[in-house]
Formats: structure tokens, C-alpha cells, sequence
């Protein structure tokens, strides 16, 4: 019993090694799982007690069991079913599939990295940028909604800014999920975009199994009561106009939604604008068929020089770069109340019927988001201009322009009050602006707008011509008449 064995030193670290892996994957990872864990659930009781939308278990649940819940969806079943028989495909080659979707899809939502990582990053980059102004046409009504409803934030889309803008603004509210295009599916920004609850969406896939499991999981998350982030236009504005809503996703929440059973789902308008929206020039590029497009060349030189110009620089100097972004939180439209003054039940409508009624909610979403678009310094000078375009204007004229226009502004129903109108200081800031991105010319006190640069005054003219459209119709009373927000001084 007590006689030496002998082993070759080679299986001696064998087993030391495959020793050293069990006591680490027995004992060692199970302990550090739990205390993250612990450390992790004490953190989202921490935030959830200052947040008025709380994070919901949907969110804190392991993704793996999203993932297999997603998979194994019965209307996903179904459809795989119905594809099996009308296409002869394979049950496991779809069933394949549906999981590479769901994993594509369900995020990885990690509250410690939102707030830690995200919220900062938004925070720090926004006030980096830009000045920062935020506004609500009805701070009351806000407050009004039920905590433990489906929050859903709509809004216009002038810039990738606007997701950082929102985070950044909503975070002691809520927690935000995107829906994120295939363009962020690149390391190591899928990685935080998941992180972060972002989820990615093919656009452009028109195949019935992925647009299915997408359904299913923005039903299950819509469900759940998780508050999402929602841009109605599905892109950015490539000429600052407005842009026809999509109506894919407000009827991925709505069809099976029941008025008197499930939880009401609010959606709040919100409007956005700048004075310098970053990627203006390649919007406008989008707009022209004769413009070549810009290489990942280009693309780099803009970010060095955008940073060499930012970076080094004080804060003053960086804003009068880029003066405002504003945004503006607009009145609640809750489904069930629109579901009672409808008089319908979403999920017993034919589709036809239901298109029918989501395109009229989508419509008075969008009138939310116009009636509370905010009014910048480079949009109404750039309206000013539009209007003259062959003639010079000294400050002093163009500042005189502005007011009567905020005055036509403000009789349209604009969401704009006269104390608000912003300082002469202000104007002269933006006249700068533009003076110094080149889109007008200064000589001896006198601004001049060149051809070339007409189409981005148009631009940034465009994102308030509603307003202006508003008195030239058939007079009737516009339903933003009597909203007013904060907006820039």
C-alpha cells in the first residue's frame, strides 16, 4: 500500500491539468458567476429605484433562454411548417435558420454596461458636440403615464447622433432599445450594440421566416413592457424632409395587441434637429444621381479632421462648430385609447383593415413628431436665405428675417413662444457657423448664399417648412396650435 508508482512525467501534467480544469469549472467559475451575478442584481436594484420605467425581468432574463423560447415560438413553428410544405425545404435546414435569426436578433442587454459605458459615452459625446437644450409640450402628461406600460419613444431621424441623443436624454427615465441596421454588425460594435439591449434588423429582407421571428420577438419584448426606441421614417432624412412612415414595426406591436387585456403601450412623439447635423453633405449626396459615392478614404479624413478641429479646442470654440442639438418629448398617444376612440380591437382586424388603422396611428405619430420639431438658429437663418437666394443681407438684416419669420412661425402654430426667440449674439453665433463651413460668404458685413450651397440651406430649411406649409393650407386649426415646448434662446 505504500510502494511508489511510477508515471510518465507527461501524464503527471495530464492530470494535474485536467485536475486544475474540474476545480475551476466545479468550484472556481461557478463562485465568480455568483458574485458578478450578486453584484449584478444589486446594481439593477440600485437603478431600478431611480428609474421611473424599471428594467423588466424580460430584459434581465439569460439570453440563451430568449433565444430557445424565440426558436421554439409557435407561430414560428407554424410558419416553418407551412414552409416545409409549400417549398419542400428540410424542417431542420429552417428550424437552422430560425436560430441563426433569433441569435442574430435577441440582444444581450447588460444594465452595468448601459449606464457605465453607454449612458457616459452618450453623455460625454453629446455635450462634447454640441449644445444641448431639451424640451416637453406636456411635462404633466408625461407624468401621467403608468410606470408599468410598454413605453415606445418615435421619432424623426436626422443623424446617427439621435441614438446617443436619446440615450443620453431618457437614461434617468429609462432603458432604450434600438433596432439597429446591419451596418453595426462589425466588431467590437455588435458586441456593445447587444450589450447595450440593441437589437439588429435586415432591413431590406423580405424573406417570411426571418420577418417572422423578428415579429415574434419585438411582440414578446412589446409584451413584456421592455420601452423601445423607434424611427417611424426606418432611415434618415436624405433631403431634411419628412419622410412617409414604415408601418412594419408599429404592426409588429399592434397585431396581436388586446385593448382589454394587455398592457397599454404609450408612444411618445419626439422631435429632433440641429444645427450641424454631421453627415449632412452625404445625405445630400444620396439625393443626387450624379454624385459619386464617397470612399472609406473620404470617410476617414472627415473623422481626422473633424477631430482635429474639435479635439484641442475649448468648449465655446466647439460650439459655435456646431451650435445646438435640441430635442423635444411631444404629447402621449396611448393604444388603448386609440383602440377606444377607434372603436376596434387590433388583434380580431383582417390585415387589410389593420394596415388601415396602423397607417392612421403612424400618421397622428407623425404629426406628434412635426408639432414638436424644434426650432434651430442655422434653420431659420437657411430659410431666410432659401427665400432670397440672389440677394446679399448684412447681419442686421438677416437678424431682422429671422424675427418676422419666428412671428410667421409662431402664427402657424410652431411650438415656439416670443420669449424664446433666440439672442441676436445667438444669430450672429450661427451666421459664423455657416460663414466657416463655407455655405455662405461674407464680405464687408454682407452674406451671400453661392449656388453650390443652396441644396444644404434647403436641407436644414426643410426641417421646419412644415410649419411654413401650414399657413398656405385651407385654414383649418392645426392640431399643434396650442403645444409649446422649449426651444432655442
Amino acid at each position: 500500500m505504500t510502494s511508489a508508482v511510477e508515471i510518465p512525467v507527461w501524464l503527471l501534467l495530464l492530470l494535474i491539468a485536467a485536475s486544475g480544469y474540474a476545480v475551476l469549472n466545479s468550484v472556481f467559475l461557478p463562485g465568480v458567476r455568483w458574485f458578478v451575478r450578486r453584484r449584478l442584481n444589486r446594481a439593477i436594484e440600485r437603478i431600478n429605484s431611480s428609474l421611473r420605467i424599471q428594467i423588466r425581468p424580460f430584459q434581465r432574463t439569460r439570453r440563451q433562454v430568449l433565444i430557445d423560447r424565440l426558436s421554439y415560438d409557435t407561430q414560428v413553428i407554424a410558419e416553418i411548417e407551412k414552409l416545409a410544405t409549400d417549398s419542400d425545404a428540410p424542417r431542420r435546414a429552417l428550424q437552422k435558420k430560425v436560430r441563426t435569426y433569433a441569435r442574430e436578433i435577441v440582444p444581450s442587454f447588460n444594465a452595468y454596461m448601459y449606464y457605465r459605458l453607454g449612458y457616459w459615452l452618450a453623455r460625454q459625446i453629446s455635450r462634447f458636440i454640441y449644445r444641448v437644450k431639451v424640451g416637453a409640450a406636456d411635462i404633466d402628461k408625461l407624468r401621467q403615464i403608468d410606470p408599468q406600460s410598454t413605453v415606445v419613444f418615435v421619432m424623426n431621424h436626422r443623424s446617427n447622433m439621435d441614438y446617443l441623443l436619446v440615450t443620453y436624454l431618457a437614461a434617468n427615465q429609462a432603458t432604450l432599445s434600438y433596432a439597429v441596421g446591419e451596418w453595426a454588425r462589425v466588431l467590437p460594435l455588435n458586441l456593445v450594440v447587444k450589450g447595450l439591449g440593441g437589437y439588429f434588423v435586415r432591413r431590406e429582407s423580405n424573406n417570411p421566416l426571418y420577418r417572422k421571428v423578428l415579429e415574434r420577438y419585438i411582440h414578446m419584448s412589446t409584451h413584456e413592457g421592455v420601452c423601445q426606441a423607434v424611427y417611424l421614417e426606418g432611415g434618415l432624412s436624405r433631403d431634411g424632409n419628412f419622410g412617409r412612415p414604415k408601418l412594419g414595426f408599429l404592426d409588429y406591436m399592434l397585431r396581436s395587441f388586446d385593448a382589454e387585456t394587455d398592457r397599454d403601450i404609450v408612444f411618445i412623439p419626439i422631435g429632433i434637429n440641429y444645427d450641424h447635423v454631421l453627415e449632412d453633405l452625404n445625405m445630400l449626396a444620396w439625393t443626387d444621381p450624379h454624385s459619386k459615392r464617397k470612399g472609406i478614404a473620404f470617410h476617414i479624413r472627415n473623422v481626422a479632421r473633424f477631430l482635429r478641429f474639435n479635439l484641442f479646442v475649448g468648449g465655446d470654440a466647439r460650439f459655435r462648430r456646431n451650435g445646438y442639438a435640441s430635442v423635444n418629448f411631444g404629447i402621449p398617444v396611448s393604444a388603448k385609447a386609440f383602440s377606444s376612440a377607434k372603436d376596434i380591437q387590433f388583434k380580431r382586424l383582417s390585415k387589410e383593415q389593420r394596415f388601415e388603422q396602423v397607417a392612421a396611428l403612424a400618421d397622428t405619430l407623425m404629426d406628434g413628431i412635426r408639432h414638436v420639431i424644434p426650432i434651430l438658429p442655422v434653420p431659420l437663418i437657411s430659410t431666410v436665405f432659401v427665400r432670397n437666394p440672389q440677394t446679399g443681407l448684412r447681419s442686421i438684416d438677416v437678424i431682422v428675417e429671422v424675427d418676422r419669420l419666428i412671428d410667421e412661425l409662431i402664427h402657424g402654430g410652431a411650438p415656439m413662444r416670443e420669449e424664446e426667440k433666440p439672442r441676436n449674439s445667438t444669430l450672429l453665433q450661427s451666421l459664423q457657423l455657416l460663414q466657416r463651413r463655407g455655405v455662405l460668404v461674407e464680405d464687408d458685413d454682407r452674406y451671400f448664399a453661392g449656388p453650390e450651397s443652396l441644396a444644404l440651406l434647403n436641407y436644414y430649411a426643410n426641417s421646419i417648412a412644415h410649419w411654413l406649409l401650414v399657413e398656405s393650407g385651407d385654414g383649418d386649426e392645426d392640431p399643434g396650435v396650442a403645444m409649446r415646448v422649449s426651444s432655442a434662446g
